[in-house]
């Protein structure tokens, strides 16, 4: 669905994407993480067409994404609503840009308010909506069409409870229609409960392409034990089972607490923002390297 080959892109001497690869299929859901800086937002609006990179190509179904913005949803980092302009208006005015009409439409609007937990918000101005419903309305900006392609940039930045998950039923369900869906975050957990892939960004392009298990497999986790006299022992390891079994047979004193943690994605991320090396995994499964 969506194909993206060498992207670069230069700000006067700054560099913000530095030969940028992604390929998502339709159906899957990529979650696009990296520290501040690492191109994640302009690799967003170049794909959505806002901005065009330096060198490098984007295609979406195999065309390039202007004139085919109707198959794009795009949910920006920040905040872009009319304050005076209501939550329906809002996916009208957007549902009706993107070809919906009448009948369609204002079921789109319905369905999609239900989904999102609007529906008693439908009419009310966004400049009156609290900071969890606007994310809401503007995720629904993006979705009312059903775009094949959906590009979320921070959709929960400063989510209640209630948004989030809000949002992540909605963004799987249309996974499974059939959507590719670009997923930027730094509320790693949320790519869990996404089952997404991952794309680890650094620098202006893709450093590491897989599952998490693939790219979790070469970092540590972490193995404790506290004992009866206010010792304990720390062990930083990739196989935080096996370091377990031997610490307990090597020791002889009285264990009376054991932690035992596993890499998770925030050993991803921080790893990436301290600049370590971060596993090169391959590509998912049915994707051409």
């Amino acid at each position: 669905m969506l194909e993206v080959s060498g992207l670069t892109k230069r700000y006067g001497e700054v560099q913000a994407l530095g030969g940028f690869d992604l390929t998502v299929r339709p159906g899957e859901i990529v979650g696009l993480v990296g520290h501040n800086g690492a191109g994640k937002t302009t690799f967003v609006d170049v794909v959505s067409g806002l901005i065009r990179p330096d060198e490098g190509t984007v295609l979406i179904a195999g065309r390039p994404p202007v004139p085919h913005r109707h198959l794009i949803g795009v949910s920006p980092q920040h905040i872009a609503l009319y304050p005076s302009v209501t939550v329906r208006e809002h996916l009208k005015l957007f549902g009706g840009l993107a070809g919906l009409r009448r009948r369609a439409l204002r079921s789109a609007v319905e369905e999609l308010a239900e989904d999102l937990r609007l529906t008693a918000f439908l009419d009310r101005p966004a400049g009156l909506l609290s900071g969890g419903q606007q994310r809401r309305t503007q995720a629904g900006v993006a979705l009312i069409h059903r775009p094949r392609l959906l590009l979320l940039d921070e959709p929960t930045a400063g989510a209640d409870p209630e948004t989030r998950q809000a949002l992540l039923e909605t963004v799987r369900g249309r996974a499974a229609e059939g959507a590719a869906v670009v997923y930027t975050t730094h509320y790693l957990t949320e790519l869990t409960e996404l089952e997404a892939t991952l794309a680890v960004a650094k620098a202006g392009r893709v450093v590491a392409r897989g599952t998490a298990a693939e790219l979790l497999a070469d970092l540590s986790g972490e193995v404790v034990l506290e004992f009866a006299d206010g010792e304990e022992i720390r062990r930083s390891t990739t196989d935080p089972t096996g370091t377990l079994m031997r610490l307990l047979a090597e020791t002889t004193h009285t264990v009376t607490s054991v932690d035992v943690r596993k890499p998770d994605l925030d050993d991803l991320y921080r790893s990436l923002a301290m600049l370590g090396e971060v596993p090169a995994a391959g590509p998912p499964e049915g994707e051409a390297p």
